[in-house]
């Protein structure tokens, strides 16, 4: 028994139309790619005069400069209490998401306790009375 390919090999040659659109999309391409500096410009291709053998060693020491920097910077920092003295950092606790809401409830709570205190003062007649104020000193008698 003879067995039968279930998968023949296309041998049929490429055509020569086919090959000329492959060319020719080869050619279109390598007209349009990009040039070098754009390349390093767009971290693609290293920007460095260094061996191609050291470019590693030299991308490693400069991340290792990069992240010294960083912790340097990090331990430079102020303290959190200094930056609430400050008024760089607000003194609450609350997340963040909540903390502009806070602001507004203490800003009302403010404004409603000034008009509680406002409301309850005492008349300048009181006042005169008590004496606290002099007479001449009434403002509602200019008004």
């Amino acid at each position: 028994m003879a067995s039968q390919d279930t998968n023949p090999i296309d041998a049929t040659p490429i055509s020569p139309v086919r090959s000329n659109e492959r060319r020719n999309s080869l050619e279109k391409h390598l007209q349009h790619r990009p040039d070098p500096q754009d390349l390093k410009n767009r971290h693609i291709l290293l920007d460095t005069t260094t061996a191609p053998a050291l470019q590693a060693r030299a991308l490693e020491l400069e991340r290792q400069r990069a992240t010294d920097n960083l912790r340097k910077g990090l331990n430079a920092r102020p303290e959190r209490e200094d930056l609430i003295q400050r008024n760089i950092l607000p003194a609450s606790n609350a997340a963040p998401a909540l903390q502009e809401k806070q602001r507004e409830l203490e800003h009302h709570m403010r404004a409603d306790s000034l008009e509680k205190g406002l409301q309850s003062r005492p008349d300048p007649e009181e006042l005169v009375k008590k004496g606290i104020l002099e007479a001449d000193e009434n403002p509602l008698k200019d008004a």
